[in-house]
């Protein structure tokens, strides 16, 4: 179904921390109607939890990906179950 809600656990690889990532997702995020987390990572890749429709959880990573600086090398994308009752997008301290 193509507005059926799903939440996808990202981690991103690349040049990632230091270049507005995380804010670029939490603003695509709340934009979008997204709901979710994101954080860095020691070993420098950030992760995400972004729930909302496929066409949303799209929208946000080709926001993030259009970031100056941003570099994304490689993906890890998992479907998890969704979170119900969840609002909003937040940003997690580092791991």
């Amino acid at each position: 179904m193509k507005d059926e809600k799903i939440r996808q656990s990202i981690t991103v690889y690349g040049w990632v921390q230091g270049v507005g990532f995380r804010w670029r997702a939490r603003q695509a995020a709340n934009a979008l109607g997204v709901t979710g987390c994101v954080r860095n990572n020691f070993d420098g890749s950030v992760s995400m939890e972004l729930q909302g429709t496929r066409e949303q959880i799209d929208g946000v990573m080709l926001a993030v990906e259009r970031g100056t600086y941003v570099k994304i090398e490689n993906l890890r994308v998992k479907t998890v179950p969704v979170v119900e009752d969840e609002t909003g997008f937040h940003v997690r301290e580092d791991e």
